[in-house]
């Protein structure tokens, strides 16, 4: 039999999803909900603090409930690694008009706020064994945050390594002011000589740090979705590894593996 708390959050819940409440509506008063349901507050608050942990609803302080805007939805597909070595070699022009974020979401260049900051690292043990260096190899790091202007929140966190001594050759590639790169880095290694030959990318999920949650704005008991993606070129050196935080809400990851056939 369903608890008092869990039938407020059903009548609410079936509201949003049937549209009578829409993405930025405010939820009645605590004390109104108490009210119409003849239930204590403190029932309220739960039935509230379960559709919360379902990221249906958000509280703002001192303003109240509000139904939860749904966020854009990436999806990332294996195929996004072809498309971008095919966009790689195109001119100029025709690089500036789209990247990898709006192939995954859709969107066009001008829907999108993107931030870039670039600084040195050592390679810790794992960066290291990954790219085939001594630990203390100096490193390119680069950070990446994009987001949809009608959002706060970006799509993903991601930090990205080169090896330094592989890319100052060229000066542009240590230069943050020259993001957004058209082509992205494989463009950026093919001004290197760089061809890819293949990449890899494991995947794991766990809860976020809190500040992983507070800045992809996760409604409470989303987990992320943690990629590593090593860039190997056609010598099968490791040239490129990006750690990608995806959020579990708004990421669909879609593997398409052809078959040969008999």
């Amino acid at each position: 039999m369903a608890k008092a708390y869990e039938k407020i959050a059903d009548e609410l819940r079936d509201a949003i999803r049937a549209g009578r409440l829409h993405p930025g509506d405010r939820l009645p008063a605590e004390s109104a909900l108490a009210e119409r349901h003849r239930k204590s507050v403190p029932t309220v608050r739960e039935a509230l603090r379960l559709l919360q942990d379902e990221g249906l609803i958000e509280k703002q302080h001192g303003r109240g409930n509000f139904v939860r805007r749904p966020r854009t939805r990436v999806l990332r597909t294996n195929t996004r690694h072809q498309w971008e070595k095919r966009r790689a070699r195109e001119p100029e022009q025709e690089r500036l008009q789209t990247g990898a974020t709006e192939h995954d979401t859709g969107l066009q260049v001008n829907d999108l706020v993107f931030h870039a900051s670039y600084g040195e690292a050592k390679a810790d043990t794992s960066l290291a064994e990954a790219f085939g260096v001594p630990e203390g190899t100096a490193l390119v790091e680069r950070i990446y945050r994009t987001r949809y202007a009608a959002e706060t929140a970006p799509f993903a966190l991601v930090s990205s390594y080169l090896v330094r001594d592989m890319v100052a050759v060229n000066p542009d590639l240590l230069d943050e002011t020259k993001e957004p790169w058209p082509g992205g880095t494989q463009n950026q290694l093919l001004t290197l000589g760089i061809e890819l030959d293949r990449i890899e990318e494991r995947i794991t999920a766990r809860p976020p740090t809190p500040e992983e949650a507070e800045e992809l704005e996760l409604p409470p008991g989303t987990s992320v979705i943690v990629l590593r993606k090593t860039s190997y070129d056609t010598d099968d050196r490791a040239v490129e590894i990006s750690d990608v935080t995806l959020p579990g809400d708004r990421t669909e990851l879609l593997f398409t593996t052809p078959l040969e056939r008999w």
